[in-house]
């Protein structure tokens, strides 16, 4: 089980997009990875999820977190083979560690484990600026600012690198991409 939560060695810039639920990680996700012209790896929860409800109408439970952890890592560490410098994240194993604790007030300590082995070189906090998107899975509309507010808590208590992205999908991008040309020229210059 160890070595499906275990992130693979390799020399790409690693970025994940962090924060509560419709907060426009995965259009980030795939606006980056278009602009960079590399990978970006999809949110496996909502697949898995998703499925879930559509099979048996079922919500999430805290037997199924583990499950979603490798298929996200599995799918993270098939990307790495073939991204090009930079490989996005529209999520990781430290996102379903709070959902973990948000939704079951605990965590899987697998989980828990290898959210804090498994290293990446920025985060983007994506903050709730951004107009709510009802669907099947979604369901804490009103606890966006607490949810936000424990997202941060924790990539602070982790000591995580992390810039909070707020404001439309243009203004989002323009500042992720300028945080990341800087922390290409920091990495070329330690190189």
């Amino acid at each position: 089980m160890e070595e499906k939560l275990k992130q693979k060695p390799g020399d790409l810039i690693k970025v994940v997009l962090f924060g509560p639920e419709s907060t426009g990680k995965t259009t980030l996700s795939r606006q980056l990875a278009t602009h960079y012209k590399t990978l970006w790896v999809p949110e496996y929860m909502r697949e898995y999820l998703q499925d879930k409800w559509d099979r048996e109408h079922k919500t999430c439970e805290p037997q199924d977190m583990l499950s979603i952890a490798e298929g996200q890592m599995q799918s993270e560490n098939r990307k790495s083979r073939d991204a090009k410098k930079i490989l996005f994240c529209d999520t990781n194993l430290l996102e379903l560690q709070v959902y973990s604790e948000v939704y079951y007030g605990e965590c899987h300590p697998m989980i828990r484990e290898f959210a804090l082995h498994n290293t990446y070189d920025l985060y983007f906090l994506t903050y709730i600026d951004v107009p709510w998107e009802e669907d099947d899975l979604r369901d804490k509309p009103e606890e966006r600012e607490q949810m936000f507010r424990y997202f941060e808590k924790t990539l602070k208590k982790h000591r995580r690198p992390y810039v909070v992205l707020k404001g439309d999908k243009e203004k989002r991008l323009r500042s992720a991409i300028a945080h990341i040309e800087h922390l290409i020229r920091k990495k070329q210059l330690s190189t």
